[in-house]
């Protein structure tokens, strides 16, 4: 699987994370390939569903995200390195990430005619 981040924008990114060996509880099992496995999906539009298993396991990868996001993590991310010109284009917000193809096109409840009705009644 190709990389999205060079080595050089990881190593600015690494230290703003949890679960450094420095940090209180538990040690995150790798950050980088979670990162990337985001990456992946704002890149791609995709569902969570369809992350490929070299990312790691799409229910996890999600839990993470979101709990981060109720953390702050990532808007500590945004905040940091939200100016640094290397960066503008990984740091994605839902407003440009596509909806899934089935996010749109439902179909439609039958409405019933008015003349259905009447003659019913």
């Amino acid at each position: 699987m190709r990389k999205m981040l060079r080595n050089d924008q990881w190593e600015r990114m690494e230290h703003l994370l949890p679960g450094k060996a420095s940090d209180c509880g538990v040690t995150a099992k790798n950050n980088r390939l979670f990162v990337e496995a985001v990456l992946w999906i704002a890149r791609t539009g995709s569902p969570w569903r369809d992350l490929p298993g070299s990312l790691g396991n799409w229910h996890n990868v999600y839990t993470r995200f979101s709990r981060w996001g109720k953390t702050g993590v990532w808007q500590r991310v945004i905040d940091a390195l939200g100016t640094d010109a290397d960066l503008q284009s990984l740091l994605l917000d839902s407003t440009i990430v596509r909806a899934h193809q089935h996010a749109a096109g439902a179909q439609k409840k039958k409405a019933h005619k008015r003349s259905d009705a009447r003659a019913e009644g």
